[in-house]
């Protein structure tokens, strides 16, 4: 009998932490790219709330979809998990920065749509270097 070898994605912590990391990292990104965007080609702030919201939920979508991807197991739970870490980075950057925690609002938009992103992700073609 062999061993199996173990990789990030079999593990508790490090397998839902990267995805939520990856998650935060890409909101961050977008989050930059539409205020951007929103600095140049808008004259008034309307449009801020729907573009830091949809920065947000494109963020918990993909890094769900990349944790569904890869661990290919229980979507719409590890993808909501997924969603509420990323709810959790979040408030503590906002206390931190802030002195207060994101809304509720939002940590119903990031598990909504990290679920959806997590459903997709084991859903979709499975990687063709993945060794489980």
């Amino acid at each position: 009998m062999h061993r199996r070898h173990r990789t990030p994605w079999t593990a508790r912590t490090s397998g839902m932490m990267i995805p939520a990391l990856a998650g935060t990292l890409a909101s961050a990104a977008l989050t930059a790219l539409l205020s951007a965007i929103n600095y140049f080609f808008f004259d008034d702030m309307t449009m801020s709330a729907m573009l830091a919201a949809a920065a947000c939920c494109a963020g918990s979508f993909a890094g769900a979809f990349f944790g569904g991807k890869y661990r290919r197991r229980r979507g719409i739970a590890e993808g909501a998990i997924c969603g509420l870490l990323i709810y959790l980075m979040f408030s503590a950057a906002g206390l931190i920065l802030t002195g207060s925690p994101a809304g509720i609002k939002k940590l119903l938009l990031l598990t909504v749509s990290g679920a959806a992103g997590g459903v997709c992700g084991v859903n979709s073609k499975r990687p063709k270097n993945l060794m489980d």
